[in-house]
């Protein structure tokens, strides 16, 4: 009742696009100057709020694309260009932190979503959701995304540790490792898509 296969290749993925200690530097530029106790809290808030985010377009993704008149081929490529640029951003380091805002609950926006529940993010979980057959790969998919969410609840939860623990140095070394399996994946992701285009044509 469960393919360890598929668990891992979509976690890794999105592992890949969520980047846990990528985040950890982000998150805490938002947060800064705000006492320990709300900063675990807009940490769990924040994971919340990308869950719903992708379990909506996990359970709805098929119907919101029908109604959009958006073909899965289409998001495959659009969803491969997006990956494509946030993955050289990685690589080259030109990602922008958002700057800290004390009146907004930065959980929410831009932390939940678009930070952690991204393009990227949606496009790879609908497509995992939809090639899914079966009960055992459902639970496989869905376990994934679960696990993937406890990570990055985990991660900022004890991001003041982790910063401690591997130094600004460790977190452009993964952040850069992120980038390039990033970039591979969005690659592979426009290819599958040209070629599901050619063949309905």
């Amino acid at each position: 009742m469960f393919d360890l296969a598929l668990f891992g290749s979509l976690f890794l993925t999105l592992f890949v696009i969520m980047d846990p200690p990528g985040i950890t530097p982000i998150f805490l530029a938002l947060t800064t100057g705000r006492p320990a106790k709300v900063q675990r809290r807009m940490a769990g808030q924040a994971v919340v709020v990308a869950f719903s985010v992708i379990a909506v377009f996990g359970l709805l993704g098929q119907q919101i694309l029908d109604y959009l008149h958006i073909s899965v081929p289409a998001l495959m490529i659009a969803g491969g260009l997006l990956l494509l640029l946030i993955a050289l951003d990685l690589l080259t380091g030109k990602t922008d932190e958002p700057k800290q805002t004390k009146d907004v609950n930065v959980a929410l926006v831009p932390l939940g979503m678009p930070l952690l529940a991204g393009p990227g993010a949606i496009v790879s979980v609908i497509l995992a959701v939809q090639n899914a057959n079966g009960v055992a790969e459902q639970v496989s998919v869905w376990a994934a995304i679960v696990a993937m969410h406890l990570v990055l609840w985990l991660t900022m939860r004890y991001s003041l540790l982790i910063i401690r623990v591997i130094k600004d140095g460790g977190v452009v070394l993964v952040t850069r490792l992120a980038g390039m399996m990033l970039s591979a994946i969005a690659v592979q992701q426009i290819i599958n898509g040209v070629l599901q285009v050619i063949e309905h044509a």
